[in-house]
């Protein structure tokens, strides 16, 4: 650490907590987290480790935050990346009125072409979120906190544990659109609730694996028609509206690929997406983050055993999908 001078606080994450700080002979401007290590007998969290190597592992590339160096420190360890200014959510959160469509291409482009690096490189990110695309001062859109990513099997025979649930592209499209989350659940339930009020009730027939999932026999929703996306967003062109209806779909393997998603005709046509240096940057709030928490369970998380009623902040969510009698 001797080699930097802290400049201030940025935030603090699961595993630390992170710094601006200024190399002492270079004068480059670096983002440190330093991670500790609770007990020395547990080693490096998985977490930091699977960060780590997701980002050694692939090239530098300009859509993805650079890791510059990992060093010990005292009873832990810090990662050094480039610096960034801001993030997405902060972009969305700041935004007077919803986003132009130039912008929101250019936003969606800079995502894709770094979802596509990662995902020919066999990463794959598993936390995408506005919060988790960071903004430089030139405009840039870099993908970061790589902690929940996996490398990934082509054939598919890798298993992967399911807890893990965070806005995918093609919810942060429909956020940038939108200026504020298509699906806003406050737990599992009322987040399930929200995905079919748009999407309709999944069923067997368009969506053939749906039958092999570990829950499908648990929980029962009455059949509900899918809402035509131009209803949900009314200012959106055709183009937008193609493009995401291709991402929300349910099965998997028909969603649109990043790579193939780039050559839609949605980036060809007026407006086009505009150069980063036209975007919108707002400056990171100031003073400290808040401490996160874990905290108690929700009193509102979601129990199998526990009526879909008690799981919800607004029971009248589930009732359009209640079966009758």
């Amino acid at each position: 650490m001797d080699q930097y001078c802290i400049l201030g606080r940025i935030g603090e994450g699961a595993h630390g907590i992170v710094f601006k700080a200024k190399h002492v002979e270079t004068g480059e401007i670096v983002a440190l987290k330093k991670v500790a290590l609770r007990r020395l007998e547990d080693g490096i969290p998985n977490q930091a480790l699977r960060e780590i190597k997701a980002l050694q592992e692939m090239e530098d590339n300009q859509y993805v935050v650079q890791l510059k160096a990992v060093f010990p420190h005292g009873a832990g360890f810090v990662l050094a990346f480039e610096f960034m200014l801001s993030n997405l959510a902060e972009v969305v959160r700041h935004a007077q009125r919803p986003l132009a469509q130039a912008q929101v291409k250019s936003y969606l482009q800079m995502l894709l072409k770094g979802v596509a690096f990662c995902h020919a490189n066999n990463i794959v990110h598993r936390d995408l979120k506005p919060a988790n695309l960071l903004i430089s001062a030139s405009g840039q859109l870099k993908i970061a906190d790589f902690g929940l990513a996996r490398v990934f099997s082509p054939d598919g025979s890798r298993l992967y544990t399911h807890q893990v649930a965070t806005r995918a592209v093609g919810c942060i499209m429909g956020e940038l659109l939108n200026g504020s989350p298509l699906f806003p659940g406050e737990n599992d339930i009322e987040q399930l609730c929200c995905v079919l009020r748009i999407l309709g009730t999944p069923s067997p027939q368009v969506w053939p694996e749906l039958v092999e999932l570990p829950d499908y026999n648990k929980i029962s929703f009455k059949e509900q028609a899918p809402v035509p996306l131009e209803e949900v967003l009314p200012d959106a062109s055709p183009q937008a509206l193609d493009l995401l209806g291709q991402f929300l779909l349910y099965p998997p393997r028909r969603r649109i690929a990043a790579s193939k998603a780039l050559l839609h005709q949605y980036f060809f046509t007026a407006p086009l997406p505009a150069d980063p240096s036209e975007l919108p940057i707002p400056q990171r709030p100031g003073g400290p983050a808040p401490k996160a928490h874990p905290g108690p369970p929700h009193i509102h998380d979601f129990h199998v055993n526990r009526p879909l009623e008690e799981s919800l902040l607004n029971p009248e969510l589930i009732w359009p999908f209640i079966p009758e009698g």
